[in-house]
């Protein structure tokens, strides 16, 4: 068993707090992604694992081993970069043997686990090339088959398709789930800004936030159901919409009097203490749709994306502020400057007390 967990681990610089009370158990075999905005530690949360910068306080277990003063050679990881780091004057084949051969492993065996990581990428018919004769894609395969052939018990992520462009990151990222298919046992953490590649890849994600997590789920659990108003706008894009208002009616459906104008139901149930209470509804740009007569709230769209499959909406928000966001199927170029009611469905509107869910009290 490789199962890894983080206990109350704090990592600090001096008199600066950057991560504090970091608990998290991960699964032999689960694929992790580390999600959060610029500077919230994600890159030194992988690298804290990964032993290349010490843990301040609290324990990181790997196999039920602790592992805060173990060198990073010896903790069975092995870490993917954002740039390729690939040795310019070795072919690919050199290049996944070096660390190998430094471990004075036999020749044959060395031969072997080149041979499985080339297959597993596809990069057989490239093993003689030098790195320059790849491309961005290939090179960052190159830079996975060198972790791969060290059979290690976690790999570490930190965000390998960021130098790749649009087309190469969706091809590249299929490989990457292709590769955790062909590896159930092995234990995959990966740090990402991108929130296609943490919906797509994970079996859960972390979402850093505050110093510390925000919450933790399946990609499906963050989307429908976040914690908080951070997760909410965080997770989905366009981000979730927030509308002000107060609740007039409690029970199983709740109803919620919008500052501006109108009607919110939603199906998170309240009770009578709620009544009156100052809250805020969120409904993401998707789930909102044309209504005839009474919604959410009536604005004039301003400006119109047809984007082929949807078309998406900036609707003036009743009282002033930022665009309001919806999302039509099909394309509606002759809505802009027409004012169009919108609603959603009671199992799609969130209510927020204070920033956080009421789902969660």
């Amino acid at each position: 068993m490789t199962d890894l967990s983080l206990r109350n681990v704090v990592k600090s610089y001096g008199e600066v707090s950057v991560l504090k009370d970091i608990n998290l158990e991960i699964k032999t075999g689960e694929l992790i992604v580390f999600v959060g905005p610029s500077g919230c530690g994600k890159s030194t949360l992988l690298r804290m694992i990964a032993g290349l910068e010490r843990i301040s306080g609290g324990d990181l277990l790997i196999g039920g081993q602790r592992m805060n003063d173990v060198p990073p050679a010896q903790r069975g990881i092995a870490m993917v970069f954002q740039s390729y780091a690939l040795y310019p004057h070795m072919t690919v084949r050199q290049n996944m043997e070096f660390a190998l051969q430094i471990a004075k492993m036999p020749k044959a065996d060395i031969d072997k686990a080149v041979e499985n990581a080339a297959r597993i990428l596809q990069l057989t018919p490239y093993l003689d090339r030098l790195p320059k004769a790849l491309s961005g894609g290939q090179r960052q395969r190159v830079a996975i088959g060198r972790a791969i052939v060290r059979d290690p018990k976690v790999f570490l992520f930190d965000e390998p398709l960021s130098n790749l462009d649009a087309a190469l990151r969706v091809a590249t990222r299929i490989e990457i789930a292709q590769l955790k298919e062909a590896m159930p046992d092995r234990t995959m953490i990966y740090v990402t800004h991108d929130q296609v590649e943490a919906m797509t890849l994970a079996s859960r994600i972390v979402v850093l936030a505050r110093k510390g997590i925000a919450q933790v789920g399946t990609p499906l659990e963050l989307y429908e159901r976040p914690v908080d108003e951070f997760v909410a706008q965080f997770i989905g894009s366009p981000a979730m919409n927030l509308l002000p208002g107060e609740i007039i009616a409690t029970g199983a459906e709740t109803v919620v009097r919008l500052d501006g104008g109108g009607t919110a139901r939603s199906a998170v149930p309240t009770t009578a203490a709620d009544q009156g209470r100052k809250v805020n509804v969120g409904v993401r740009p998707e789930d909102m749709v044309a209504v005839p007569a009474e919604g959410l709230f009536a604005g004039e769209i301003e400006i119109v994306e047809a984007l082929g499959e949807v078309t998406q909406l900036y609707v003036a928000r009743p009282g002033g502020g930022a665009h309001i966001i919806a999302k039509l199927p099909g394309i509606h170029p002759d809505l802009r400057h027409k004012t169009v009611t919108f609603g959603a469905s009671p199992a799609k509107v969130h209510i927020f007390a204070d920033g956080r869910s009421l789902l969660y009290r």
